[in-house]
């Protein structure tokens, strides 16, 4: 007896129907990958730093972590799906210019990394814009998603790195800060692997209907 192929399920959008192919629930768990493996290298950094201290190899090790943290945080951000594209391509120019910032004080500077951002806060004004591209991914899991961890992680990123920069944050205070950092971020990155894939993949007909308008007007 011939089997027959179960149907795409149909949904509702704001300006018509749509299916959610394969290739959209590929892209989703892309988009969730990434981030866990951002988190867990941010964690990872943040818990041999609290657990060792500034011992020389650690933060080497930093270097490395952040590197798979940054590559990872790229392909997040190549990924995710947000309706307005020019805040996309924003968040992506972010990130590169963070990125491009961290190679050339890296490869400037003969201490690690961490411990030249940390000793000369001003490279933050670079590298920072990596961290943005982050708190915008935040932000947007905020808005569409109503999450508590990100809704504390939107305005925790900027308190620290701008506190750190101002020179205003106790060391404990930076402390207690970047260790509420790495907690929620893997809780953040955890929720959305077992958070269903179509609501990540948004309404598909706003995304064509945002394409067909652009197009028009160009």
């Amino acid at each position: 007896m011939a089997l027959t192929a179960e149907l795409p399920e149909i949904y509702q959008g704001q300006f018509g129907e749509f299916t959610v192919t394969q290739a959209d629930r590929t892209g989703v768990i892309v988009y969730r990958a990434a981030l866990a493996i951002a988190a867990l290298c941010f964690g990872l950094g943040t818990g041999l730093v609290f657990w060792q201290g500034p011992d020389p190899q650690v933060l080497k090790s930093l270097t490395i972590f952040y590197g798979i943290f940054s590559a990872a945080l790229g392909v997040s951000l190549l990924t995710i799906h947000i309706y307005m594209a020019a805040l996309h391509r924003v968040l992506q120019v972010f990130w590169a210019v963070g990125c491009i910032a961290a190679a050339i004080v890296a490869f400037q500077s003969s201490e690690p990394l961490a411990q030249t951002i940390y000793a000369h806060p001003v490279t933050l004004f670079g590298i920072g814009f990596g961290f943005a591209a982050l708190n915008g991914i935040f932000f947007k899991e905020a808005f569409c998603f109503n999450r508590l961890e990100t809704k504390l992680l939107t305005p925790l990123l900027p308190l620290l790195l701008l506190g750190h920069i101002a020179g205003g944050l106790p060391p404990q205070v930076e402390k207690v800060l970047l260790g509420a950092w790495a907690v929620l971020f893997l809780v953040f990155a955890l929720r959305k692997v077992i958070q269903p894939i179509p609501p990540d993949i948004g309404d598909k007909t706003v995304f064509t209907y945002l394409r067909e308008r652009s197009s028009a007007k160009a």
